[in-house]
């Protein structure tokens, strides 16, 4: 294995980590704190965070790469999709919304599909078709046990593909660093603008020092997500993204005692299975194209 994808095993490993760490920072304020004012107070920390590490890595005379248009559009889907993907952490079990936002591959190739034009052959729309089962058994969209956040996870999970989609169009003279920066303060203004019209609660030094640790997570796993979509093979790299699944699983079971039932199983592991699956197509596709360029 090259030293690419090595660091890139790291990277991915370590965002998810930090993305879930955050997860279970910002649900545990949200029993005190309005969404929309915690979302904000976040952003703000995260944002000044960053502000910070720019202006200390020398690259703040490159901002005006915020405003060229692949940053600025990543950053709308990801704003979109930290408001609606939170809305519904906050009412459902942190594995089971973690588990859905891990369809996201399954997601990225249906875009690749319809809006790149790629062709897909039967394993992988088999594959597509079996990830998709997995995500109904964690969401169990029956008459009795109906969670509309459940879909609404599904939607953030769109939203978290097209950003990943975005990111790999991103030119490669941006730092990775501008692209954070650019996230962070779109999700701030956003959100600021959201909690002008909603209720604000006074912060404790609890709440605020559990934000302040959100804050912190979120900046460092924005990154190294940046940096691991960008380095190295895809193929080898992204299967370590359901590293954060076994986080979320322990997290919240000892946090809130939540414990998956025999269907939400099931589905997670079908979700696991055709992750995987497509990733493993994808290197064979990727080396069978090395192998036909250099004959």
């Amino acid at each position: 294995m090259n030293a690419e994808n090595r660091r890139g095993i790291v990277m991915m490993s370590a965002a998810m980590a930090f993305f879930i760490a955050n997860d279970a920072l910002v649900k545990l304020v949200s029993a005190s704190l309005p969404t929309a004012q915690l979302i904000f107070v976040r952003g703000l920390l995260t944002t000044l965070l960053l502000g910070g590490v720019v202006l200390g890595s020398g690259l703040a005379a490159q901002w005006r790469h915020m405003l060229q248009p692949t940053v600025a559009l990543r950053a709308l889907f990801d704003a979109g999709a930290t408001f609606t993907y939170l809305t519904a952490l906050f009412h459902l079990p942190i594995g089971n919304a973690t588990a859905i936002n891990l369809s996201a591959p399954l997601f990225l190739t249906l875009f690749a599909v319809f809006l790149l034009g790629e062709r897909v052959d039967a394993k992988r729309w088999a594959l597509i078709v079996l990830g998709f089962v997995g995500v109904l058994l964690v969401v169990q969209p029956s008459a009795e046990g109906f969670n509309a956040y459940a879909l609404l996870c599904v939607f953030a999970t769109l939203l978290h593909a097209a950003r990943d989609l975005l990111t790999r169009r991103v030119p490669a003279q941006v730092p990775s660093l501008i692209i954070t920066l650019a996230t962070a303060c779109t999700v701030t203004v956003l959100s600021g603008l959201w909690s002008l019209g909603g209720e604000w609660r006074p912060m404790g030094s609890a709440s605020m020092a559990q934000l302040a640790g959100a804050a912190l997570c979120l900046a460092a796993a924005y990154h190294l997500l940046t940096l691991s979509m960008r380095a190295g093979d895809m193929s080898v790299i992204g299967p370590f993204r359901y590293s954060g699944l076994l986080v979320a699983l322990l997290l919240g079971y000892l946090l809130w005692g939540d414990v998956p039932n025999a269907l939400a199983w099931g589905g997670i592991a079908l979700l696991v299975a055709a992750g995987l699956g497509m990733l493993h197509s994808e290197r064979q596709r990727s080396r069978a194209a090395l192998d036909a360029a250099t004959d």
